[in-house]
């Protein structure tokens, strides 16, 4: 990993030819040509706006939902992590969040404030940007029902604030603005009672606790629910549960948890994913669409 020069013209780091491995929870993964933590929100828009019109780009929180292919990410990846990281309440029931700040800090400041809607944030394993790209949601509760208005920013680095009306949300798919990425959200809550809030927090956890396999490497839940069943249930019934592929294993804790036991390469859990929406498609004649996302380039046989 090698960092940039001093005279680079932005504030934040740059690192080349990046493990993606070492950033997002599956543990595994190709390289990333490029790889930018800019130093705040200016810094930012200003290494936007001096990129190559058409470098591809991948926007990273905690890579909590993301499969990067071993043979890597052949363009920039830009970490909001850490960065774009405020905290800001804009009146008594509006909590602005950056796109990098953790779901679950999100669930726990509404909470201690009093403020009740955002409780379910605390199951995603993830950061807000990444939540408002795929309307995440769990327990219930879907992020886009909180949103009163986001700010994006465009390749040319420019900033706009925007209100639902300009995206069409259904379950787990935003779609908006051709080449615009979430900086912040302004959530609108509700008044309630911090201390009932908080233990409805923790009362989540132990639940998620109790029947995910939270403490090994996945992205959560890999596919969405279909209309009127769930994936887990549907991979259950297959059999699939413990069917592994190289260091690649459906959890036998919750069967929409594929987990890297420690040796998976991203071709095994592609391979993995494969499998079980092949299975299921012929026992139950369902396709399972996958949540997870996956990028790059395969290695090359």
């Amino acid at each position: 990993m090698m960092a940039a020069e001093q005279t680079s013209p932005w504030r934040g780091e740059m690192h080349y030819d990046e493990p993606m491995g070492s950033h997002n929870t599956w543990r595994t993964g190709g390289r990333a040509r490029q790889y930018y933590q800019p130093a705040d929100l200016d810094d930012l828009c200003a290494f936007l706006g001096g990129l190559e019109p058409r470098e591809p780009l991948l926007w990273l929180g905690l890579g909590s939902n993301l499969l990067v292919r071993d043979g890597g990410f052949p363009g920039t990846v830009i970490s909001t992590f850490n960065v774009l990281s405020d905290l800001e309440w804009l009146d008594d029931t509006v909590l602005r969040a950056g796109a990098g700040v953790t779901c679950s800090k999100v669930a726990r400041t509404a909470a201690k404030a009093g403020m009740v809607g955002a409780g379910f944030l605390a199951g995603i394993p993830g950061t807000m940007g990444g939540a408002l790209a795929m309307n995440a949601g769990a327990f219930g509760g879907e992020t886009w029902t909180l949103v009163r208005a986001v700010e994006t920013v465009n390749r040319q680095g420019y900033l706009r604030r925007r209100t639902p009306a300009d995206f069409s949300i259904s379950y787990r798919t935003v779609e908006g603005p051709v080449d615009e990425w979430f900086v912040s959200a302004e959530l609108q809550l509700q008044s309630g009672d911090a201390e009932a809030a908080q233990a409805g927090i923790r009362d989540l956890l132990a639940r998620r606790s109790a029947t995910q396999p939270t403490q090994q490497p996945s992205c959560g839940s890999v596919f969405r629910n279909p209309p009127g069943d769930h994936a887990a249930r549907l991979i259950e019934s297959a059999g699939l549960k413990g069917r592994a592929i190289g260091g690649a294993c459906v959890s036998e804790m919750h069967a929409n948890f594929i987990i890297n036991t420690g040796t998976a390469t991203a071709a095994d859990l592609e391979s993995l994913i494969a499998l079980v929406q092949e299975t299921v498609e012929r026992q139950h004649g369902i396709r399972l669409q996958t949540e997870v996302r996956i990028v790059g380039e395969r290695l090359q046989s």
